[in-house]
């Protein structure tokens, strides 16, 4: 059993070896803005006087409407397949990034700046590249989910970097352009030769051999809304990046509040991008050897690790670097975890539209986790009632994972038909 798995898994990725890479540059357009916000915080506060938790709200703005329709977009993806969505997605997303590099100061001019973002986002969620990287990978799944879901820790990684330098070299209007520019030029080719799943139909131009169309079996969307397992997924993914998401956006004030420099900030906080890359492919090689559901538990309470130290010893340089790791870690398998669960536990029938309801689970989470650690600065001028919360919400969402026990082994994907 195990060889044969290994000669399935070999033949998958001589075939489609590029696609979880293609797949990971398209993801990580959708987390540019997530992951490069807290630089532009000290910036736009200067230039208009608003507070960290107004600030924020550009964030909560953009994930709230994309959570709205990820269940819209997953039913798309069913239908026409990832490429199409995901290469407009592209566009979309690096050019409503740029455009908030316009911004006037004015409420309205922020809300719709951010509106636009939110309708980037939607076309480049992380339902559109899992869909197709699991089209193709059954046997290697959890690895290729891994690298596909790498594009995040990317961004986690470049961006921070490439935004204090754009902001220190030629201020946040230009930091804006830039970076959404440089984001399409190096993400779009990329996609437009490399990137297509089953449901797209043709032949994958990086495959070696004509691949036949898979028949993708699992159960139905109302067997999957009817699911006790989808709740418990939706409850773990969205407790998991209200926190999360709320202390990586507000990681950098978190460190200059405790006495760090902008520079040393910079510095600590890229370590969170880094360990995240580590974090997905070691979530991807221990999803594929051992239970998805204890994996996914232990990951997911990595972040208590990180509250702890930031809120007992958040001076201290050491401690910093280990709680921006063990954050890196977890964001680094957050999205892999519910996504390889939500193979296993649903099948790939429905997989775009159950998958975009946890996507949407992830966004409000994403929405409202940023919000609330601004706001609670704001309140209390400190971060440390949002990191003792924090505590407690990470420690629900790794329960949730752990209650699922044992996914069933009869929704993989069908024979290929000819």
């Amino acid at each position: 059993m195990a060889m044969g798995m290994s000669k399935n898994a070999a033949t998958e990725w001589r075939n489609f070896w590029l696609l979880p890479f293609a797949a990971a540059l398209g993801y990580s357009t959708s987390v540019i803005h997530v992951y490069s916000m807290g630089f532009f915080i000290e910036p736009l506060q200067q230039a208009f006087g608003w507070s960290r938790g107004q600030i924020s709200f550009g964030l909560t703005i953009a994930s709230f409407i994309s959570a709205i329709f990820c269940v819209p977009v997953g039913i798309l993806v069913d239908r026409i397949g990832p490429r199409r969505v995901g290469l407009i997605g592209v566009l979309l997303m690096s050019g409503a990034f740029a455009l908030l590099g316009t911004m006037t100061g004015t409420t309205a001019n922020w809300v719709a700046l951010w509106v636009i973002v939110a309708l980037g986002t939607l076309w480049v969620q992380a339902t559109v590249w899992t869909s197709a990287v699991a089209s193709r990978f059954e046997a290697s799944r959890g690895l290729a989910f891994a690298i596909t879901l790498s594009g995040a820790a990317l961004s986690a990684a470049v961006a921070p970097v490439l935004a204090a330098w754009l902001i220190g070299g030629y201020g946040w209007r230009t930091a804006f352009v830039a970076m959404g520019g440089i984001w399409a030029a190096l993400v779009f080719p990329f996609l437009l030769l490399c990137f297509r799943g089953a449901h797209d139909g043709g032949a994958s131009r990086h495959a070696t051999t004509t691949s036949p169309v898979k028949v993708l079996k699992g159960v139905t969307l109302w067997q999957g809304l009817r699911s006790p397992t989808l709740y418990k997924l939706l409850l773990a993914s969205g407790l998991f990046s209200f926190t999360a998401i709320g202390a990586v956006v507000h990681f950098v004030p978190i460190l200059t509040d405790s006495g760090a420099t902008p520079l040393a900030a910079a510095g600590v906080a890229a370590l969170v991008g880094v360990f995240s890359i580590f974090g997905r492919l070691g979530t991807g090689f221990l999803l594929d050897r051992f239970p998805g559901h204890i994996v996914g538990a232990l990951a997911f309470m990595l972040p208590i690790v990180s509250a702890l130290l930031l809120l007992f010893d958040g001076a201290n340089p050491l401690s910093q670097a280990v709680a921006a790791a063990a954050l890196g870690l977890t964001v680094g398998s957050e999205v892999d975890v519910i996504a390889f669960l939500a193979a296993k536990h649903f099948g790939l029938r429905s997989f775009g539209a159950l998958y975009g309801a946890l996507v949407m689970a992830l966004s409000l989470g994403t929405a409202f986790g940023p919000l609330a650690a601004g706001t609670v600065f704001d309140r209390f001028d400190s971060y440390a009632p949002f990191l003792m919360l924090a505590i407690v919400l990470m420690g629900v969402s790794a329960t949730a994972l752990l209650s699922l026990g044992a996914a069933p082994e009869t929704l993989e994907t069908a024979a290929p038909s000819r």
